[in-house]
């Protein structure tokens, strides 16, 4: 006789895998539009990937509709929305123009895209933090950039240094063990009001300005795991020096 657990995690749930396989439409159709040289609409396509990506578990939690078939279909989506079409969308976007050094950086961030997932998938942890930055923020990390680029009339393929060094960073976040803060599961402790009242202030500016928010955003993000684990460091060694100077004294 089965576990019921074991039962459970073989069951495929309709409505939750709509939201995965629309992620996976929408990756599909990010990597379409690039290959097109439709470089803003691969862009949005994959910002959309994000927005299924995130509902999708949310769906299964809310309506007790999770399983393992679930978080595999969820994973190979994934690789697909956010390693293959920003993979590809960086490419024909901005890496092209550097020959070998471009499609190494793209199949890097493809190959560390498939890594942190299954790192991910094998951990299995409740921590309220990431380990190694989520796929879904590099991508759209990609996205923001194209996204902001266009908002400065800037139109076609780009070339700029700053976006090879960018794809390799990514790259390295994602397999990485800097620490990133998970907002599925902030614990908000009776502080709902104030996180409302921000929430409504960063939804007007985004509003505003998208293009540039996003990018602003998503900058900020990626910048908090190094910055946090810096500042810990830092702190671990005031502290050790500290002590070593009272066991001088």
């Amino acid at each position: 006789m089965s576990h019921p657990q074991e039962e459970m995690s073989t069951k495929f749930y309709l409505l939750p895998c709509l939201f995965t396989l629309s992620s996976l439409f929408c990756g599909f159709y990010a990597i379409l539009s690039a290959t097109k040289g439709e470089f803003v609409v691969s862009a949005i396509a994959i910002i959309v990937a994000a927005v299924f990506d995130g509902l999708d578990g949310r769906v299964a939690r809310m309506t007790g509709k999770t399983s393992m078939f679930g978080v595999e279909l969820d994973s190979l989506c994934d690789n697909v929305s956010f390693g293959v079409a920003p993979g590809l969308l960086a490419y024909f976007w901005a890496l092209q123009p550097y020959g070998r050094y471009g499609w190494l950086a793209a199949f890097l961030y493809i190959a560390t895209t498939t890594l942190r997932l299954a790192r991910f998938n094998s951990q299995q942890t409740d921590s309220v933090n990431f380990i190694g930055l989520p796929c879904p923020a590099a991508a759209a990390m990609i996205s923001s950039a194209v996204l902001f680029c266009h908002s400065l009339g800037i139109e076609g393929p780009v070339k700029h240094i700053s976006l090879l060094f960018l794809v390799y960073l990514l790259s390295y976040l994602m397999v990485s063990n800097h620490s990133y803060c998970s907002f599925k599961k902030m614990q908000h402790k009776g502080r709902t009001f104030p996180i409302l009242v921000g929430a409504l202030l960063l939804f007007i500016l985004v509003a505003a300005e998208p293009q540039i928010m996003f990018f602003a955003i998503f900058v900020l993000y990626i910048a908090s795991g190094m910055a946090t684990d810096l500042w810990k460091w830092a702190q671990k060694s005031s502290l050790g020096h500290k002590l070593t100077n009272k066991s001088k004294q």
